[in-house]
């Protein structure tokens, strides 16, 4: 089976509850063809859930032997896990 190149998923500018499904879906595709980059630029806002997921997803890049990257936090992004005592969860897959 042949993988398909590197995939990017943006997050939105809100990231809550009501996004994660859809971030989720595109995730899991991601996942399972090669590796994923986040665009982190433009998030103002993120949830507690929303960062776990994103660690979740890291795991599985990593089980499946794919790289995954956040590229170009945003301050509230790194903000928020700062907040939250995620840092090391977060540590290696930061660009930028």
């Amino acid at each position: 089976m042949v993988k398909a190149g590197k995939k990017t998923v943006a997050l939105p500018a809100i990231v809550d509850l009501d996004s994660l499904d859809g971030i989720r879906d595109g995730l899991i595709d991601a996942i399972e063809e090669g590796p994923v980059t986040i665009s982190g630029s433009g998030v103002e806002r993120i949830s507690t859930n929303a960062l776990f997921m994103l660690i979740s997803a890291a795991e599985t890049a990593r089980k499946n032997n794919f790289e995954f990257a956040i590229e170009k936090p945003s301050a509230a992004l790194t903000g928020a896990i700062e907040r939250l005592g995620l840092g090391s969860s977060f540590m290696g897959m930061m660009r930028g």
